[in-house]
């Protein structure tokens, strides 16, 4: 065979040779990788976990990495191929040097890419206790300059990002050196023996197959028993589950996921099933095809209130990442919240453990509370539907109903998520944002909790009125001066479990949990002074950012609390099985101020009579919670230590099922059950 011919099996094994190096090395490095960030993050393996999970998880990651590494070796592969067949004197000057040059830019850019994605994983894990998700599209949403500011001061990205260069640095150059060095020439065809040539090609040939075999099928021989991001995580322990994705599996997770989002194809209910589960959730027959027809409710009465008595001011307030954990018997000696348990002990205030979050980032607390839905794969501050006009379950047009005129704080700005224009466009009369409080201390992400308050108490009149409050301390990344503002931090180290007393990080945020409650309690304490008669919800937007634990029990990860407390609220009020979610939030203010007879429309139900919550994954009542895709549903017991109550599996899922259904269908299509707009999508 002529060696020279373009179609010569020196010139396609000289390509291959070097794809197939370069195939190695990112399995290597992936691997690697997923090496390193197990073992340095081994704080976060389960209880029971042990070397055997670790080394499932390692060769399950492995076997979805071949895929990995195949798509990137593509990207160097396909231009160097092209190059090598090209008749390079008619186009460069020296075809090999433009090859070679080639092969290493590309992969250059790949390590670096691959390389700041490795660092910045470490810190968004601790985060988020996931690996890259969705909240980079979230973020993608939000305020990049208040993103860039974080990473600036919290997480030293000067730092992070010279450290991410230099690893990048290292690895081009050891690829270049398995390219280009000493092991260039290694089983090139004219070395071997003739009569052996012909019988190691083949041999080559599959060796390729085999490659291009596993590298599409994850790590398998075909689709039957393939790897993919959806199927890797097998292991018992949820971090190691995670490890196994790489950086850009996860991030191809974040994108399908985000993706499906904004298809609403996430969910797959038919018109007849969504007109069943209405009818279910409300009680009533199923004889109607307008939705709204099952989410009208009439009130009985005021347990709190004479006819024609009422609140003066009602308060909503979204605290952020108030969790529920540090409030619980367990965390007693922790002194982390003494102002909120002091406040809990009070009188006229009652409480609801049992209670979760609408979805796992701030801006579904902010639709969950302003519309009445759940999270239910829809964006709202970002669809037309939503700008259009007011949902009908839309809390300020129902509260501005009951002659109480609306408002919206957050401390951040009106630009975050939209949410000055959304908002307004559910119905807010009137929004305040960081901009209309005045050159105060603060973050990127919003002013200090202490100078919001004081801005809201400032704007605070004799009239009637229903506000809603979004503060922003309790944030990354975690900038207030707390020990400034009373925050004890060697009193709070003392009392930490020994191995944790050296995290200064978790120091810090703790103490931004201390200096929110606080603050929270002396914002409701100043408001009573002036208007004794108001009546506030208190609640955290989501839990979920910072535990004790590595691995924290469902309730303790992602439980918020729910604290009703003024004038005429009393213990008992809310009955100790009661449970929800923030859908049943306005809902519960209706049915406690509303006079007998008035009609509203709602979602969620009233917590002095609701026994059950769900929200984007996880379902809740006063004895367990679990997740809520799971078939059957699995309990977990609220309390340490107890027994998981057994659930009625079928009335669970169809509440579960209701809720999403309803919050996905009449916020995108209406009230009107009808086929054919499923046609449309």
């Amino acid at each position: 065979m002529n060696q020279s011919s373009f179609l010569s099996w020196e010139k396609f094994h000289t390509v291959t040779m070097k794809g197939l190096k370069v195939y190695v090395f990112y399995l290597a490095v992936l691997s690697l990788f997923r090496l390193v960030f197990i073992l340095w993050l081994s704080a976060y393996w389960g209880a029971d976990t042990g070397m055997a999970d670790v080394l499932a998880a390692l060769w399950r990651g492995f076997r979805l990495s071949m895929q990995t590494a195949g798509a990137l070796t593509l990207v160097s592969f396909l231009p160097g191929l092209l190059l090598h067949y090209l008749p390079g004197e008619y186009f460069f000057r020296s075809w090999e040097k433009a090859e070679r040059t080639c092969w290493l830019a590309l992969n250059g850019l790949l390590l670096g890419g691959l390389s700041i994605l490795f660092v910045a994983s470490f810190p968004f894990y601790r985060q988020f206790r996931m690996n890259f998700n969705q909240m980079l599209f979230n973020g993608a949403n939000d305020d990049l300059m208040a993103l860039f500011w974080t990473l600036m001061e919290q997480y030293a990205l000067p730092l992070r990002l010279a450290g991410a260069l230099l690893l990048a640095y290292i690895l081009w150059h050891l690829l270049g050196r398995w390219l280009y060095g000493t092991g260039e020439k290694i089983f090139r065809p004219a070395l071997w023996p003739p009569a052996a040539r012909y019988g190691l090609r083949l041999c080559y040939l599959g060796l390729l197959y085999l490659v291009c075999t596993l590298g599409v099928f994850g790590g398998s021989l075909g689709w039957q028993t393939a790897v993919d991001w959806e199927n890797a995580g097998v292991t018992r322990d949820d971090f190691l589950n995670e490890a196994i994705l790489d950086s850009p599996q996860a991030i191809y997770r974040a994108y399908e996921l985000n993706r499906r989002m904004l298809a609403c194809n996430g969910l797959d209910f038919t018109v007849e099933d969504i007109r069943l589960l209405a009818a279910s959730l409300s009680g009533r027959p199923a004889d109607s095809d307008n939705l709204d027809d099952y989410l009208l409710r009439e009130t009985h009465g005021s347990p709190l209130y004479r006819e024609g008595e009422r609140p003066r001011h009602v308060f909503v307030v979204l605290s952020e990442s108030l969790a529920n954990w540090p409030l619980l018997p367990e965390y007693a000696d922790l002194p982390i919240a003494p102002e909120l348990r002091e406040l809990l002990a009070e009188p006229e205030t009652d409480y609801c453990p049992a209670f979760l979050p609408n979805g796992a980032s701030t801006v579904s607390a902010v639709t969950g509370v302003v519309t009445g839905f759940a999270d239910a794969n829809l964006y709202l501050t970002t669809m037309p539907e939503a700008f259009a006009e007011a949902y009908p379950t839309a809390s300020a047009p129902q509260l501005k109903r009951l002659g109480y005129e609306t408002e919206f704080y957050y401390a951040g700005p009106a630009t975050w998520e939209r949410i000055g224009a959304f908002t307004q466009a559910q119905g807010f009369e009137r929004f305040f944002s960081r901009g209309d409080f005045g050159d105060v201390p603060g973050s990127v992400w919003g002013c200090e909790d202490k100078y919001f308050y004081q801005a809201v108490l400032e704007r605070l009149t004799d009239r009637p009125g229903f506000h809603v409050l979004l503060n922003a301390s309790n944030h990354s990344p975690y900038d207030v001066d707390v020990e400034a503002e009373g925050y004890d931090k060697e009193k709070m180290r003392a009392a930490l479990p020994e191995d944790l007393r050296g995290d200064e990080e978790l120091l810090r945020e703790l103490g931004h949990y201390y200096y929110a409650q606080r603050e929270l309690v002396r914002f409701v304490e100043a408001v009573q002074q002036r208007y004794p008669d108001s009546l506030f919800v208190l609640v955290g937007d989501h839990g979920d950012r910072y535990n004790l634990e590595k691995q924290p029990p469902l309730y303790v990860r992602y439980g918020i609390p729910f604290i009703l407390t003024g004038r005429g609220v009393h213990k008992g009020l809310l009955p100790a099985e009661a449970a929800g979610s923030q859908i049943d939030i306005v809902p519960t203010l209706i049915e406690l101020i509303a006079p007998a007879g008035f009609n509203y429309m709602a979602l969620g139900r009233s917590l002095t009579e609701n026994r059950r919550g769900v929200n984007y994954g996880f379902w809740i009542t006063g004895q367990a919670i679990g997740k809520a895709d799971t078939v059957p549903l699995k309990a977990e017991a609220l309390q340490p230590g107890a027994e998981a109550p057994a659930i009625d599996d079928q009335a669970m899922q169809d509440y579960i099922n209701a809720i999403r259904s309803i919050s996905w269908w009449r916020p995108k299509y209406g009230p009107l059950l009808d086929g054919e707009k499923l046609k449309e999508r």
